[in-house]
């Protein structure tokens, strides 16, 4: 709710007449809100850049937070719902924070008395309303970028590629295989076999609670893929009840090489580089 040029000129000589007092009593009135968890000097610091950013836009004539003369008040209620959402503050704090100039406004109009004190009131509120909904938006927008880079963070962290032996690399899978972290998956493991140049790849799937087609999809996939970079590629975990959901599924590995554990791939990926040959021929010797 946009405020006339009169009744922003009453918010701004409401403002600038009472700069110290409505500081004061905001910092104090958000304060108990939040129980401590900003100190009072960090959030007066705050109220008084937003106070100055309400000031400045009323002695520019209409208040509307979506006005083009508003800018530095959006950017100021931004930042200030930025700042809070990096801090694990909820969207009903940060909102807080601008409602709670509604209480120290009715103080002060109150105090001023006179026949537009309800008028005014309802006024300062609708645009209060509208800032704090600018500032709940803004949150949420900050928010969901948070949760998505916390997200693919995780991706990658829950998809290792690691070295087991010179020439051979593992890629350990836990937790359910979807398009997007096989996709993830195949970028790492092209990449570390590009990096190592290790003919050898191990996809190890104990971690994976459950084979259904997608999920055998998207390793075949990731199979040929190394392939085409000139890697040969081991499926290790295919427990009992895997291999049987594979049966009863169609599911074909083809000339895939299949093991029970990532031990008897890697025994198997070291036999067929001749490394356990060499070892039973110096005992032998």
């Amino acid at each position: 709710m946009a405020l006339n040029a009169e009744e922003s000129g009453r918010l701004a000589a409401l403002l600038s007449e009472h700069v110290d007092q409505v500081t004061q009593r905001w910092t104090e009135a958000v304060a108990v809100q939040l129980r401590g968890r900003l100190s009072q000097a960090e959030l007066r610091r705050q109220l008084q850049e937003l106070h100055r950013a309400i000031l400045t836009t009323a002695e520019n004539g209409i208040v509307d937070v979506d006005a083009e003369h508003a800018a530095e008040l959006r950017a100021v209620l931004g930042e200030l719902s930025r700042g809070r959402a990096r801090q694990g503050f909820s969207a009903t704090e940060t909102a807080i924070s601008v409602y709670a100039l509604k209480e120290v406004l009715l103080e002060l109009l109150e105090a001023r008395g006179g026949e537009s004190v309800l008028r005014d009131f309802v006024a300062f509120s609708g645009l209060i309303d509208q800032m704090g909904l600018f500032t709940f938006e803004s949150f949420v927008r900050t928010r969901e970028g948070l949760i998505a880079d916390q997200a693919e963070q995780l991706l990658e962290l829950s998809t290792p590629v690691v070295k087991l032996w010179d020439g051979v690399v593992a890629v350990p899978l836990v937790g359910t295989l979807d398009s997007a972290r096989a996709q993830v998956v195949m970028e790492r493991l092209l990449q570390t076999l590009v990096d190592t140049g290790s003919p050898y790849a191990i996809i190890d799937i104990t971690g994976v609670p459950a084979v259904d087609t997608q999920v055998a999809q998207h390793v075949l996939k990731t199979v040929v893929a190394a392939r085409l970079m000139g890697a040969e590629c081991i499926i290790s975990g295919i427990r009992p009840q895997i291999a049987q959901t594979i049966v009863a599924l169609g599911i074909e590995f083809g000339d895939i090489a299949t093991k029970a554990s990532l031990a008897d791939a890697l025994r198997h990926v070291l036999r067929l580089s001749g490394v356990e040959t060499s070892r039973r021929s110096r005992r032998g010797a």
